[in-house]
């Protein structure tokens, strides 16, 4: 255990305190804040040399970012329960039958999410809804089904206070599929977030199109191409968090990120960065997501105790962690200047050729990194283009084109998008706002998602220019509840001050129009 100074300590009260007094918060996420302090306290991992210098910077110059996860892991980052175990066995633990009617299966799910830990303190993923549901679906008249769902879609938004909580529907046709895509087209929430699994030859187009009409609604569902993650993780993958692509019954111990951008500016040149800077990072980094994750297997006694993996709605061999990046766009830029050349990510086939070059070399590093406790991955990281969060300035989530850069013509857009998508099995996406008059004519959306889905592009997002709910990056949000929150007014969710951060920062209501 390592020895932390008394300026640290000192600041740290300051921030509880600050915590404690702030009218912006509300009781619950005061004490989730609290928490996090308390964990942040500890020191119990042995870290890897060098790590502070990368990772305890200004955001300018940061290099590592752990992504509030804390000092002392005492549960993964995601957890990914098989709820359909749930529902044929009921739990022990909590008491509870499996479910013979509608009314049951929608009450025993709430109670289970009560109990499904995560970074966030709240279910990460709360399943594939439509699979769920469908056999209880018609244990009474459609009518009364579609109020039994709106009441358990509001009573997640209202509880489940973060949107970082994920639902996945198909890609096969059901009714109760069908009926959840109306009930959040009309609900126009944030939570839960949802995923269609979309495969042109498994997927109905008048399935998709509802998808559609209820994105253009409430920015909701996003579409994954199911033939791609399942190609790479098996039928047993879910969409769960932001976009994330994990195994159903496992999850993710860890996630952490690099900001290549300011890696980028620590190199002289090109060759620095390929031969002395990312390597060192890569290794810095890595080495401190295995010690996390060994103290989650070995000292924190999660896999023992916890009741999900005790009834096997968890097993740990189906687990890996998360190796994530942001901020190619600006690696690229800056890169291109030093060596001298005008070219910039996303108009550039040089640009992007190197952008290309970095991911590959990241990618190798990857595949010969060994983690013994990831058998769910071959015992490797998965990669994942992270999403951003709300201090980002001036870096782009993942392997974006930056707001305001985007290409005129959607199609040169999308061809870059699919140069990096194929990298990603544990999730990347792009996101695009449509123009109103789109909801005349869905179609146009579904011809973007098949077309793209054919050149492996893995995951697309769109919300209607005028919703009132929209995509920040991975993630959901009203901007009526942020324009609470910069007036000072205490709102819901948490993830709306995400959301206010990422507007301020990050122009994410400046994106192009399609």
């Amino acid at each position: 255990m390592r020895d932390i100074s008394m300026e640290r300590v000192n600041a740290t009260r300051q921030e509880i305190l600050d915590t404690v007094k702030c009218a912006s918060l509300t009781h619950e996420q005061k004490v989730a804040a609290l928490a996090n302090k308390a964990i942040s306290m500890m020191e119990v991992l042995d870290v890897p040399a060098g790590l502070d210098e990368l990772m305890h910077q200004p955001i300018e110059t940061k290099c590592i970012c752990d992504l509030v996860e804390g000092n002392a892991p005492l549960r993964p980052r995601y957890i990914i329960p098989d709820y359909a175990k749930f529902m044929k066995e009921g739990s022990e633990f909590l008491q509870l039958d499996p479910p013979k009617d509608l009314f049951e299966a929608l009450n025993s799910l709430l109670i289970f999410y009560k109990h499904v830990p995560s970074v966030t303190n709240f279910p990460v993923y709360v399943g594939a809804l439509d699979e769920l549901l469908e056999p209880f679906i018609d244990d009474v008249d459609e009518e009364t089904a579609k109020k039994l769902l709106k009441l358990f879609m509001i009573h997640m938004d209202r509880t489940i206070l973060d949107s970082f909580s994920h639902a996945n529907v198909g890609p096969k046709a059901t009714k109760a599929g069908r009926l959840l895509l109306e009930v959040e087209g009309e609900l126009e929430h944030a939570v839960p977030n949802l995923t269609m699994k979309y495969d042109e030859n498994i997927t109905p187009d008048d399935f998709a199109l509802a998808g559609v009409r209820a994105a253009l609604k409430s920015a909701k569902p996003s579409f994954a191409n199911h033939a791609m993650f399942r190609e790479e993780l098996t039928d047993g993958y879910v969409i769960a968090s932001c976009y994330n692509g994990l195994r159903l019954g496992g999850g993710s111990y860890t996630l952490c990120r690099m900001i290549l951008g300011n890696i980028a500016k620590r190199s002289e040149n090109l060759k620095d960065f390929q031969e002395n800077q990312l390597p060192y990072v890569m290794e810095t980094m890595a080495a401190y997501m295995d010690e996390r994750i060994r103290f989650e297997v070995e000292e924190s006694g999660f896999f023992e105790n916890n009741f999900l993996a005790k009834e096997g709605f968890i097993r740990r061999d189906l687990f890996t962690a998360m190796f994530g990046m942001v901020g190619l766009a600006e690696c690229v830029n800056i890169l291109m200047e030093k060596e001298g050349k005008t070219g910039r990510f996303g108009h550039s086939e040089e640009a992007d050729a190197l952008g290309v070059t970095i991911m590959e070399q990241i990618d190798a590093f990857n595949q010969v990194h060994v983690n013994p406790y990831c058998e769910a991955t071959g015992g490797h990281f998965l990669l994942h283009a992270q999403v951003g969060i709300s201090e980002d300035i001036d870096i782009t989530p993942g392997t974006r084109i930056p707001i305001g850069e985007e290409p005129e013509e959607l199609i040169d857009h999308l061809k870059n998008c699919a140069k990096y998508h194929r990298y990603f099995p544990s999730g990347t996406g792009d996101i695009f706002p449509i123009d109103v008059t789109v909801h005349r004519n869905p179609e146009f959306v579904l011809d973007i998602i098949k077309g793209a889905f054919r050149e492996k592009l893995r995951y697309l997002s769109f919300y209607s220019s005028d919703s009132d709910v929209i995509r920040i990056t991975g993630y959901l949000v009203k901007r009526s509840e942020i324009e609470k929150l910069e007036k000072g007014q205490a709102v819901l969710q948490d993830t709306t001050a995400l959301g206010m951060g990422a507007k301020q920062n990050g122009k994410i209501l400046q994106r192009k129009v399609r």
